[in-house]
């Protein structure tokens, strides 16, 4: 039995859904992995998502910074964030030996990293393949936004992947490894059953449109409630649990739902920031996209050049969407994107990653 060391974001909800969906393939098409997760902010999401999954357990630990956003805005706090990384730099080597100790201590073989570059330095330390699986780095996604010898930092970690997956919208350097595989989009799978359960249970009646408004667990904007959007005729809008809107066309996604994917299946139209995971799970589930544009997030811009220019949504800036009022005629606009054009990747991924592990 090999020892799997996962190491996930702590940003957001995005890399843990996306790589619960790596994981449940890993470990049902290989019977002699275990799989250790290391990750904090999403963890109580990821024990429940493998709660029947005896090969799957938990190590909470801190594993990188992500974004700072500015109070009441989805746009980044570049002052606090420069803080922040240099914080994290500066204890870089401590982490580094606890996490090396970890690895020992547990016998890990492999690594995968979505996209901490922690596990990748401690596996490269110990001579550990390592594997990158990301649409971005945090190299590529600070870069304008933090000084240049932290970037440096940065760049030196992520050079010692032994393998990368880039993921669709991903405009990442070579890195210089052993190998660099482009792969696509995908998301936990999708039960129809739930799909329809979920329309039902939000429009019983089935004569309006369902608007999934995703603007990710991190984002806390105190006066979404004054949009002028959730006055929107015939809709009915399903937002996340942190979102504080209380109007009667909105359905707050329970605390403790953990199969989110089928929330943005069972929309009609998925208004969102340019998020992977939201994003990936709308393409895989074929629901037109509209995304709020980011200019100064660089993750973001990549991602949403890559949704223009192969159709698969429109944009939206921050200031239009105070005023924005969804209508039978927009959504039939987002429609005409080549929405099914792409299929779940997840399998044919984690047949790859197998292929990595089994040949360590």
């Amino acid at each position: 039995m090999k020892t799997i060391a996962y190491y996930i974001s702590d940003y957001g909800y995005g890399h843990a859904t996306r790589s619960t969906a790596i994981i449940r393939e890993l470990v049902r098409q290989n019977e002699n992995v275990k799989i250790i997760i290391c990750h904090s902010f999403a963890l109580d999401f990821l024990q429940q998502s493998f709660r029947h999954e005896p090969r799957v357990m938990f190590r909470e630990v801190a594993i990188d910074v992500g974004y700072v956003l500015k109070e009441n805005s989805l746009e980044p706090d570049a002052k606090r964030l420069n803080n922040n990384v240099s914080s994290y730099v500066s204890e870089f080597s401590t982490k580094l030996n606890q996490e090396m100790c970890f690895m020992k201590q547990k016998n890990v073989s492999f690594v995968i990293s979505d996209i901490s570059p922690l596990g990748i330095s401690s596996a490269a330390a110990l001579n550990i393949p390592s594997l990158g699986l990301s649409n971005f780095t945090w190299y590529t996604a600070y870069e304008g936004l933090i000084e240049e010898q932290l970037l440096s930092f940065l760049h030196e970690q992520y050079k010692q992947m032994t393998y990368y997956f880039s993921l669709a919208c991903s405009k990442e350097p070579h890195w210089g490894i052993a190998e660099n595989q482009r792969v696509g989009f995908y998301s936990r799978k999708i039960d129809d059953y739930e799909v329809q359960r979920i329309r039902k249970k939000i429009d019983p009646e089935g004569n309006s449109h369902i608007i999934y408004f995703g603007l990710g667990m991190k984002v806390d904007i105190g006066t979404l409630s004054e949009l002028a959007i959730w006055q929107s005729p015939n809709c009915k809008f399903i937002v996340s649990s942190n979102v504080n809107v209380n109007h009667p066309n909105v359905y707050c996604i329970p605390k403790n739902a953990v199969e989110t994917q089928h929330y943005v299946a069972a929309a009609d139209l998925v208004l969102t920031k340019a998020g992977w995971g939201t994003v990936s799970e709308a393409v895989c589930a074929g629901v037109p996209l509209l995304i709020t544009n980011r200019s100064s997030m660089k993750e973001d811009r990549h991602t949403i050049d890559y949704l223009v220019r192969h159709q698969l949504c429109d944009l939206i800036e921050w200031k239009e969407l105070e005023s924005l009022v969804v209508t039978s005629s927009l959504i039939e606009t987002c429609r005409l994107q080549k929405v099914n054009h792409y299929k779940n990747k997840a399998m044919h991924i984690a047949e790859k990653i197998n292929k990595k592990i089994k040949s360590k």
